[in-house]
């Protein structure tokens, strides 16, 4: 028999390029990481080094600090997007990268390549990738104290599978105990058993 195994995280990265598809990842990455206790660590990537001042700016201000018993980590980095994300994720021990996919096709994947791609290819942690068709949900959970008794309309017999207000139905209680007390009788009879 398999064991299930417990997921930890501990430390989640989520890229970002300030589109909607990132806050979709943004938002699933910070549900995750209050779930499981994480540190967040959002993340942008500039092409030069000069435009780091102004994205720190914007990075700030799209991912606020702080979100009530999540520590946040800003960081910008300049290079190539896809290889700056997995050098970082294997820099701070990632856990795993929750990031959001523009899920373009064809020749827009061939001529601009895909970071989402070339992460989930080189990362050295799970991926999750939400495409642009994703949106978080949010549901209040109320823990459920007693389960609620089985309404008379819903329950089945376990024998037949019919309706009853009970688990085993009249019908089949009484063919039940019928075929009991045939067999207490034969057994009771004087002679060979077969």
């Amino acid at each position: 028999m398999a064991r299930q195994r417990a997921i930890a995280l501990h430390e989640i990265l989520v890229p970002t390029d300030f589109s909607e598809q990132s806050r979709q990842a943004f938002e699933a990455a910070r549900s995750l990481a209050e779930h499981f206790h994480a540190r967040l660590h959002v993340f942008h990537v500039v092409r030069e080094g000069s435009e780091e001042r102004t994205a720190e700016t914007e990075l700030k201000s799209w991912a606020p600090e702080p979100i009530e018993g999540i520590q946040i980590v800003n960081t910008v980095s300049s290079g190539h997007a896809a290889a700056e994300i997995v050098k970082y994720a294997q820099g701070h021990h990632i856990d795993l990268i929750v990031m959001g996919s523009h899920g373009r096709g064809g020749l827009a994947r061939v001529f601009m390549g895909s970071v989402a791609q070339a992460v989930v290819r080189d990362a050295p942690c799970q991926v999750l990738t939400l495409g642009p068709k994703a949106h978080a949900i949010e549901e209040p959970i109320e823990p459920e104290l007693t389960p609620p008794p089985p309404s008379p309309q819903t329950s089945r017999c376990m024998v037949c599978g019919k309706s009853s207000p009970t688990s085993i139905c009249d019908s089949c209680r009484a063919q039940i105990q019928g075929e009991a007390i045939e067999r207490k009788r034969k057994d009771e009879r004087p002679g060979p058993r077969s």
